[in-house]
């Protein structure tokens, strides 16, 4: 089990210590473009994370981008953690990623 996110962040950390996973911190390991393409082929533009401060500091000309290149210019405008798991993606510590992860 792998999960992507920034070490820094809360949600991750839960994830991590619940999960016992390894952590890849995309600010300092971004994931490469063939895993960006399939982690937004899975969730689509719910893997931008638009509520994020990065999200706001960013004008609308930058905003109107290509999702997977914003992903790929900024990769903490990804949605996280995302959690791979035998091959399933899951997005997100939510009550419903964590039932189907901790029984």
């Amino acid at each position: 089990m792998k999960i992507y996110g920034l070490k820094n962040c809360d949600t991750c950390r839960k994830a991590v210590k619940a999960l016992t996973a390894e952590l890849q911190d995309v600010r300092e390991s971004p994931v490469s473009s063939e895993q960006l393409r399939e982690f937004f082929t899975t969730f689509g533009d719910a893997l931008v994370n638009t509520r994020s401060t990065t999200w706001r500091g960013l004008d609308a000309v930058e905003r109107a981008r290509p999702p997977l290149q914003l992903l790929a210019d900024y990769p903490t405008l990804m949605k996280r953690p995302v959690i791979e798991e035998n091959g399933n993606l899951h997005l997100g510590w939510g009550k419903d990623v964590q039932a189907k992860l901790l029984g």
